[in-house]
């Protein structure tokens, strides 16, 4: 730039003594002085913005350390809306427009304080002309009767912010008003500080203590740089009114009551302040689309790491052994042989074993001791979420999510959702946005068709957050006193791109009939669940990361059938997902990963259907199955413990006013099903079952577990287990105990370290299985047991294909039964067992040592490729279709006739 012979940084060390009038015309002077006075961003223009009485930093509450953009343009912004307040003077006559507009510009200044020409507010407003401004100086000002404001004016405190307190209350009459640098209190005779019933009115940087304002349509209002204390804001019917930059504290009750459906009549001040809306820059997060979640392990001493785990072929070997802790109980540390339990269970108790399966592949075992190679593979597990969840937890490590769970900006998430961009272009009702809600009872209350906007605020340390939304995104909610969000009363919408962190309760609570979309979401360090869905509530839970959290990472309960799909549940200190007495709902594609407890914990009478989900590296179960029918309802883990919203009290009338609905559109099964999972290296058995109620398990990969494969404990209604792979357990890969009734159909049992079966069940069905290459026996029959076995290809890498101890009824018929060793025959039994019958079996033994045996015709067991689906093919199964729609339709149906419904909030 030549602007004389002056350097560049001399100009602006004079430039920055201008006020904003002359800075506003050098910038007209040519190009060359335009470009210099936007070069004194931060200098003159941070300088300015932030020595104005009316406003306070940008990005106050919120992040008051972290600088704008542009200060200049902060500047600009907080001007313009300064000034909305008298726009309506452009929609008079204009017969009535110039002496307006002379009179503004002439506009008197009324004095009101000790020495000056007014001793109170009131003598002033009577008065007052249009559009004059009332100055207040520094004092306590009482108002003994209400103030009732029937011409525009401003009202500004004169001084530091606090030094001018108005004890009154203002009811307006007028078109438009604007207060600003004022310390509000309620009077002695009302707690209503303020109300208007049809203009606008404007609040800039002022304090409201102890009382309530009320804004009713078509009244508007716009409030920024507040701070409310213990005050109540109730927008009732408000066609459009903005809350921003505001801080709300210590509330008894709702801080906001967004109350009602928009009024289709407008004031002046709508279009100015939609436009006003429209304007404004977008709010970006302070992450970007390849955002790097790191979890405090310190505290937590797990994490994941992006490792594969390969599937063996032709011998060759997995790096990843089976989940092992702490060493079970009989196990013996360093023994290279197969022992015998005292329940006859055979272990295998070496100190490592395969994933894989090539059997007999062990490598302790001598080659010269092999009598032939049998050709198989077992099935693994399966890729999910790009495959960077199927290795270990380890310590020290940061994690790469995969970009459908990373939090996206607004507008990433405006550009994907048409629907969500249209109702940004017609906002309606009440935009609250970069406001801070701490330290009280509650933060937004949505109800009766209200509608609201929420960006970027923060809800810390409440008892809830939000309560009855319909659609929020881009919120941070954490350190809630009870929950994050709750969604109740027939509750509709989306909560997304929400961080709710830290709260007392569930972090999201949706109960009595609340149907939300609930998406993209990080849900994490809860104090209860990360999700609860209690009292037949509803909803489409999909693509959130639900971690750290105390208790289940989604809870359902009491009637709760929600569609819970594609989330990534990990690290929790309980279970990752709870299906609790009366629950029901689709749980579909989600990975649970490293949660201390169970995978999955369900009661078989809740009727859950559990499907194409990855369940890995879990403490205990990977899926734990019982029935509250037996026994006194208490359950391993402090199961029976659950949250209950009904102690607020006005919880209770939420259940009243619903409508008493026959709901044709939930899913007709009678029957719990466990369907296309994949259930891996978890702590304890990959299935657990103690139920007196049917259960259907259907071609799952079932996979190196700490435990067994599945366990029956007890299931005195049929347990059908179909169509699975049961593979490189650290213990049999099916255990069947006394009194079960069980069905073992079509399944592929490979390479378990102790029995492929064993059973002690008084009625159990094993058909058409492929029991291959486990180190125990292929299969046990205990004493008492009664057990029949037709049609399977049965081998022992080590032990017996069949060994039936005491007095066990079975029937053994058309099976074909392998060699394993050459010093073990193929079938064990007491001589004088007349209950044992053996019937057309066909017996292989080797011949020399290079024979090969293949699983032909049918091939290897399970027959999974039409099987086994992923998250997105089984949402286009025809099965999984048909109930999804069924429930996904109660989230996006209408609203119910005349009932309470709440909000839109996007």
């Amino acid at each position: 730039m030549e602007a004389g012979s002056l350097p560049l940084e001399l100009w602006r060390m004079i430039l920055a003594y201008l006020h904003l009038p002359d800075l506003g015309r050098c910038s007209l002077v040519c190009r060359a002085w335009y470009e210099l006075i936007l070069s004194l961003d931060s200098t003159r223009w941070r300088q300015l913005c932030l020595g104005c009485t009316e406003c306070r930093h940008p990005n106050w509450p919120n992040q008051p350390d972290v600088e704008p953009e542009s200060w200049r343009e902060a500047f600009k912004q907080h001007y313009l809306a300064s000034k909305t307040w008298t726009k309506n003077a452009l929609d008079l006559e204009s017969s009535v427009c110039f002496s307006l507009f002379r009179r503004r510009r002439e506009r008197r200044t009324l004095s009101v304080g000790p020495g000056h020409e007014f001793d109170s507010l009131s003598s002033a407003l009577a008065l007052a002309s249009l559009y004059d401004r009332i100055m207040l100086f520094p004092g306590v000002y009482e108002e003994q009767g209400e103030i009732i404001l029937k011409v525009p004016v401003e009202i500004v405190g004169h001084g530091k912010l606090g030094e001018v307190a108005l004890l009154a209350s203002i009811d307006q009459h007028c078109s438009t008003t604007r207060l600003c640098n004022l310390v509000f209190m309620p009077a002695w005779f009302s707690p209503i500080m303020y109300k208007t019933t049809s203009g606008h009115v404007q609040f800039d940087n002022c304090n409201f203590e102890n009382g309530h304002i009320q804004v009713h349509g078509p009244g508007t209002c716009q409030v920024k740089f507040c701070t409310f204390k213990n005050t109540h804001v109730f927008l009732h019917n408000v066609p459009l009114c903005v809350l921003e930059n505001c801080e709300f504290v210590g509330s008894e009750n709702n801080s906001v009551t967004v109350e009602g459906h928009p009024s289709a009549d407008k004031n002046w001040a709508y279009k100015y302040l939609l436009g006003l809306i429209k304007s404004s820059p977008p709010l970006l997060p302070p992450e970007d689309s390849d955002f790097l979640m790191s979890l405090d392990l310190e505290s937590r001493d797990q994490a994941w790491s992006p490792r594969t785990c390969d599937i063996v072929i032709e011998g060759s070997q997995s790096p990843t052994s089976p989940a092992s802790s702490s060493p079970k109980p009989g196990s013996k540390a360093g023994s290279q042989e197969a022992e015998v339990g005292s329940d006859g269970e055979r272990v295998a108790q070496t100190s490592d074993s395969s994933d894989g399966g090539l059997s007999p592949s062990g490598e302790d075992e001598d080659e010269d001791q092999l009598t032939y190679r049998l050709s198989y593979q077992v099935q693994g597990p399966r890729p999910v979420l790009g495959g960077s969840f199927l290795g270990p937890p380890l310590p020290g490590a940061s994690i790469q999510l995969p970009s459908c769970l990373v939090l996206n900006s607004l507008q990433q998430e405006l550009q994907k959702d048409k629907e969500a961009m249209a109702l940004v272009n017609s906002v309606q009702g009440c935009l609250i946005r970069k406001c801070l809600f701490r330290d009280g009872k509650g933060g937004v209350l949505v109800c009766s068709y209200g509608q609201a906007k929420m960006e970027g605020n923060i809800f810390r340390h409440l008892t809830y957050a939000v309560r009855c939304i319909h659609n929020s995104k881009c919120n941070q909610i954490h350190h809630g006193l009870r929950s994050g969000i709750v969604v109740l009363g027939n509750g509709k919408g989306i909560i997304r791109n929400n961080q709710i962190f830290s709260n007392k309760e569930a972090g999201i609570y949706i109960l009595y009939h609340g149907n939300p979309i609930v998406s993209g979401n990080h849900i994490y360090k809860g104090r209860a669940a990360g999700i609860a869905v209690n009292e037949n509530g509803k909803g489409l839970i999909t693509e959130n990361v639900i971690r750290e959290n105390q208790w289940g990472g989604v809870d359902i309960r009491r009637g709760g059938i929600p569609v819970l799909r594609s989330n990534l549940i990990c690290f929790g200190y309980s279970d990752g997902v709870v299906v609790g007495d009366e629950g029901k709902g689709l749980i579909e594609g989600n990975t649970i990963y490293a949660n201390k407890g169970c995978g999955v914990w369900m009661m078989s009478s809740s009727l859950p259907h559990v499907t194409s989900n990855h369940v890995s590296y879990n403490g205990l179960y990977g899926v734990a199955v019982f029935s509250q029918k037996d026994g006194s309802g208490e359950f391993p883990g402090g199961h029976g413990v659950q949250e209950n919203f009904s102690e607020d009290r006005d919880a209770i009338l939420w259940e009243t006013e619903l409508e008493k609905e026959d709901d044709p559109l939930r899913r007709p099964i009678t029957t719990a099903l466990v369907e296309s999972n994949s259930i891996n290296h978890n702590g304890a058995s990959g299935l657990y079952v103690q139920s007196s109620e049917a259960l259907h398990v259907l071609t799952n990969v079932i996979h190196a577990n700490g435990d067994r494969g599945i366990t029956v404990a007890q299931s005195s209604q049929p347990t059908r287990v179909a169509n699975n792979s049961i593979s490189c357990n650290r213990q049999s890969g099916v255990k069947v105990e006394a009194q079960c009734k069980v069905e073992l159909r079509g399944n592929g049992i490979y390479d378990n370290r102790g029995h492929g079966i064993i059973t002690r069940g008084d009625s159990t069905v094993v058909i058409e299985n492929d029991i291959i290459g486990n180190r125990g026996s292929g299969l046990q029959l205990l004493p008492r047991s009664d057990t029949k076995v037709i049609k399977n290809r049965i081998h022992s890498f080590r032990a017996y294909g069949i060994a039936v101890r005491g007095r066990a009824k079975a029937l053994v018929q058309e099976n074909i039964i392998f060699q394993g060793k050459t010093n073990k025959t193929i079938f064990q039994q007491i001589s004088n067992n007349r209950e044992c019958v053996m019937q057309n079996n066909k017996f292989l033994v080797f011949k020399k040592k290079s024979d090969t045996w293949r699983l032909v015709n049918p091939p290897a067991r399970p027959h999974l490729e039409n099987s086994l689906r992923g998250p997105s093919a089984a949402h286009n199964g025809q099965k999984v279709t048909a109930m999804a729609t069924r429930i996904t339709a109660r989230v996006e149906g209408g609203y119910h006739s005349n009932r309470s419904i709440f909000c839109t909030i996007l």
